[in-house]
């Protein structure tokens, strides 16, 4: 099976303006991805519509594919990105390039999904063990699983529920698994996927895995206990910084 790992990354963003290209321990932070990804994957790509972006990942040695600046998600430009490619892969890993600490005992874990030829789209889970505080923020997308490991349900409500218990003995009474946002895709599944429009749960949640799950798609999981550092703002940089100089010392 032929698989290829695409890093979308944006020059524009809200909260971060040029995150893929802000420097943590003495490289970029798109670099961190790609050199995390190409540990795994023999085929490696960087999907962005910024010059300076293309420009850096060809300095580094890194592939980089220019996509259209128009794209709604990022499952759109990495689908754009296959296209351009020319690698007509089996399966294509979408790695966002704003997660430097990505561990490639996870991106293994996600290849190991596709063993099984009913899995449309691969993802990961996360066991939490936390407070329910912690639990119930909306930000942490929950995930509930068949016992095959195919997701049934994502939420950033608290799922599931535990009838005539108090929320505080929630996480002590149900075993709960925080989504962690890499996907894998069959090629002709990211083709699909990538035409779909917004589904109902999908808008209700603001979650683009509903899309797929509403369609009857089927998610398959694995489990990782380890957890990363997304760079979303320049707080999450300085946060990743501290990272780096611990595992320096």
């Amino acid at each position: 099976m032929k698989f290829m790992a695409i890093i979308p990354a944006r020059y524009a963003s809200t909260r971060f303006p040029g995150k893929p290209l802000a420097m943590l321990g003495g490289k970029p932070v798109v670099q961190w991805v790609y050199e995390k990804a190409s540990s795994v994957f023999d085929i490696v790509a960087v999907a962005t519509d910024d010059k300076r972006i293309s420009d850096t990942v060809s300095a580094f040695g890194g592939r980089a594919i220019i996509t259209s600046p128009h794209h709604r998600s990022g499952t759109d430009r990495v689908r754009e990105a296959h296209m351009l490619s020319g690698e007509n892969a089996d399966v294509i890993v979408n790695i966002q390039g704003d997660e430097p600490f990505v561990d490639p005992s996870q991106l293994m874990a996600l290849k190991s999904c596709f063993d099984y030829p009913e899995t449309d789209i691969a993802t990961l889970v996360r066991p939490f063990k936390g407070s329910y505080e912690e639990l119930s923020d909306p930000n942490k997308v929950k995930v509930v699983c068949d016992d095959q490991g195919f997701a049934l349900y994502f939420s950033r409500s608290v799922i599931p529920y535990v009838r005539g218990t108090e929320k505080n003995e929630w996480p002590s009474q149900a075993a709960y698994h925080l989504h962690i946002g890499l996907y894998g895709y069959r090629a002709e599944i990211l083709e699909r996927v990538a035409g779909m429009p917004p589904s109902p749960l999908e808008i209700a949640e603001s979650l683009e895995q509903l899309r797929w799950l509403q369609a009857g798609l089927r998610i398959r999981t694995a489990q990782t206990n380890i957890s990363t550092i997304g760079i979303d703002t320049p707080a999450d940089l300085e946060a990743a910084r501290r990272q780096i100089e611990k595992q320096e010392l």
